[in-house]
């Protein structure tokens, strides 16, 4: 913006060519030229963002590369290490970050916002972007078992239910073994339960690090409260059940505490302060030879911690509200269920789409996240999160949560008529003055007669996704648009508001023509008969926005050729190790988009969406997480959140749309049940889910399918599709079936 007057600009560019550096006000016009003119070049809140993860990374450029005698977390192990598929030469690169495995997993409870992470080699994080705790065997012959620095062989991780979340890492290496098993208890604080052996005496460390698994995170002071108690800059408290043996202490200066453990202890050393932010301390408790040895560890999270409003909620009583699967596959049963406490964490509060680099709001996440959550029976939590969005519309009727992003206003309103659909229930008043306020800020905002070549009608130029390109004219935005549009004007029609509906339902009309238009005037040559990004782009990775036409806006029939050959461009040259690659920013494959496409494959009846349900439960973490994308040789997390809310919410809806989806006027049953969901014929079933209709259960053993349905309104066309058998066209009083194969 300060590039537009006259005299900066002047000052600017002598001040450039003085100091032998390139004119800024020329590179950001070179760079503005590979997108389109926009009323915003980057959303302000990315480039926040982005500059608190390169402000990191330059931090840990100045901290890790000549401390490598140091301990430091999993990706730095793995990704500093020339010998290592994961390493990266550091050479130019202005910031040192994580971009090789980025895997975390939050443990919680389903009515509180706060997400202590666990990595993939057991350090504990628990507060939000703070700091950690790892633990170490050390042996008197001078053996150590570093879960960090062990291969992929020796360390084993897992996510249980019993009821709490427990992420659970067993590593084990030259006559060593070390079990944590994290959770967060009822009463709100984190639990660490360590126990360790070896085949000699030694020292469990329980130690306190600086970092978590972005890099960096200041610690400057440590207080030994007692042989049982750490404070940790003030903010937070670590105790023990029962004493340490010794402690240890160390400021940046002395280096890390891991290198002083075998000296001896200085037992007044109380408190450590570090003016770079790098203190350490370690508690040492004495093992035996062949003895087990336990402790308990827990860690005060005031500082994350918000006072509940209402009693508290178990994780039995969230999970009872919901729709519940049973499956003969042991580890897409487990994908499920992990996905379901995944969506109910990042729930509590606001609607997040991730534990950590995530955890903030943004529209296009939470309409997402909040379909499949009002889907599985998730109604109380989605009224709730839907309350609020009044409160973040503007004046003008933007539904803002990134500035320059013109999809949300589609979404919201999409969204909305859903809630509505399923429920049965009306949007309150002070929802509907804002989505009528919505519906006007999309006509105004429209493009007319003199844009570019084929964006008449279309919304302006824009970030849009993020994950699309540059700035341009994204018909992603504008599906939105003719979507949310139509579902709203449905709404209404179906409440008697005729005026409002008629308003809606002109303008949607509008978008629809525009947008086709749009379509049929790109060249072949670049369509190659498919839907591109943007009007004036090839067939490429971007395409993937254009296909929320299909899923799950279903603004064109199944199968429209288009969508399938728009679906085989991206198949054929987006796709790696089965998944969808997507080539801009995240260079990573994406579950969650992956699972878009197989959507449009079972709604299209192609059975290829069968491979792509496969291939996304194999590139889950042990711990059954996605990351937002997935390095395609460490198969770590390369980008984004590494346990990505959205992704989990895709599986969610990927597994009930299996046994129960919505098709114009029609409830379709079964068609996407895989073989090896039924095993040997035994009892398989899923529900109840919520459906325009009602509530829906579906089972089956063998050949033969119960249904259970609880009806709001007059039932709909059925029609049973379950592969390997013939289709049947149900009548929807009948509620058990007998399947013949053909």
């Amino acid at each position: 913006m300060m590039f537009k007057f006259l005299p900066w600009r002047y000052f600017v560019k002598h001040a450039a060519r003085h100091y032998g550096v390139l004119d800024p006000a020329t590179i950001l016009a070179r760079l503005r030229a590979f997108a389109q003119p926009s009323e915003v070049g980057e959303p302000m809140e990315l480039l926040r963002a982005g500059i608190v993860f390169h402000a990191r990374g330059l931090v840990n450029s100045k901290s890790i590369q000549h401390n490598l005698d140091w301990v430091w977390p999993y990706w730095v192990e793995r990704q500093f290490n020339p010998e290592d598929p994961s390493f990266i030469p550091r050479a130019f690169s202005f910031s040192h970050i994580n971009l090789t495995h980025r895997n975390w997993t939050a443990v919680g409870q389903p009515d509180t916002d706060a997400y202590p992470i666990v990595d993939p080699r057991g350090l504990v994080t628990p507060l939000h972007d703070g700091w950690s705790l790892d633990f170490w065997l050390i042996t008197d012959s001078r053996k150590r078992l570093l879960p960090s620095k062990l291969d992929d062989i020796s360390v084993r991780q897992e996510l249980t239910f019993n009821p709490e979340l427990s992420v659970i890492t067993r590593s084990a290496a030259d006559g060593m073994w070390l079990d944590v098993a994290t959770s967060m208890t009822q009463a709100r604080e984190l639990l660490v339960e360590v126990e360790a052996n070896s085949d000699e005496g030694g020292w469990l460390a329980v130690a306190l690090r600086p970092y978590n698994p972005e890099g960096i995170q200041f610690i400057e002071k440590i207080q030994k409260l007692s042989p049982r108690e750490f404070r940790i800059n003030g903010e937070s408290t670590v105790r023990f059940d029962r004493d340490s043996d010794s402690t240890r202490m160390a400021h940046y200066a002395e280096g890390d505490v891991y290198l002083d453990l075998a000296t001896a202890s200085d037992e007044s050393r109380q408190e450590i302060t570090c003016d770079a932010g790098m203190a350490t301390a370690a508690a040492l408790f004495r093992i035996k030879a062949g003895t087990a040895f336990k402790v308990g560890v827990t860690v005060t999270l005031e500082r994350d911690i918000k006072p509940r409003t209402g009693p508290a909620e178990s994780w039995d009583q969230a999970l009872g509200k919901l729709a519940q699967l049973n499956i003969a596959d042991e580890k897409m049963q487990f994908l499920h269920d992990a996905a379901l406490r995944t969506v109910l964490l990042l729930s509590a509060d606001e609607l997040v789409p991730g534990p950590y680099t995530y955890r903030r709001f943004w529209f296009r996440d939470a309409c997402l996240m909040l379909h499949p959550l009002l889907a599985i029976g998730g109604v109380e939590r989605a009224e709730r999160i839907i309350g609020r969005f009044a409160e973040r519309q503007t004046m003008g009727g933007y539904f803002q949560s990134q500035e320059g992003e013109w999809d949300s206003n589609g979404q919201v309103l999409w969204i909305l008529a859903r809630y509505a659909e399923l429920t049965g229930r009306d949007l309150d008043a002070r929802t509907l003055a804002a989505v009528k306020k919505a519906v006007t800020w999309l006509d105004k905002k429209r493009l007319g007669e003199k844009g570019p070549a084929g964006t008449k009608g279309l919304l302006p130029a824009g970030f849009s996704a993020e994950h699309l390109g540059p700035n341009d004219f994204y018909y992603w935005d504008d599906f939105w648009a003719w979507g949310g549009l139509e579902a709203i004007a449905a709404y209404w029609r179906k409440r008697g508001a005729t005026e409002d509906a008629n308003k809606a339902t002109a303008l949607a009309a509008e978008f629809a023509r525009d947008i086709r238009k749009s379509i049929a005037d790109v060249p072949e040559k670049r369509s190659r008969g498919g839907i591109p990004a943007a009007p004036g782009r090839r067939m490429d990775a971007g395409a993937i926005g254009s296909m929320v036409a299909d899923y799950p806006l279903q603004l064109y029939p199944p199968g429209e050729p288009k969508i399938m050959r728009t679906t085989d461009f991206l198949m054929t040259e987006c796709f790696t190790g089965g998944g969808f690659l997507q080539q801009m920013i995240h260079s990573g494959i994406n579950a969650y988009l992956t699972l878009d496409l197989a959507q449009t494959l079972l709604r299209a009846g192609d059975p290829r969406f069968m491979d792509l349900i496969r291939a996304v439960a194999r590139l889950a973490s042990p711990t059954g997480q996605w990351p937002e994308a997935i390095h395609p040789r460490t198969l770590g997390g390369c980008m984004g959140d590494g346990q990505h809310g959205w992704a989990a919410a895709e599986w969610l809806m990927m597994i009930r749309n299996c046994f129960v989806r919505e098709e114009s006027n029609c409830l379709i049953i079964g068609s996407g049940i895989l073989p090896e969901w039924r095993g040997d014929g035994e009892e398989i079933s899923y529900g109840p889910t919520f459906t325009t209709w009602g509530r829906i259960s579906v089972k089956l053993t063998g050949q033969h399918l119960l249904l259970h349905t609880e009806w709001r309104q007059p039932p709909p066309r059925m029609r049973i599709l379950v592969p390997g058998f013939n289709a049947i066209e149900a009548d929807p009083a009948v509620t058990e079936y007998n399947l013949l194969k053909p």
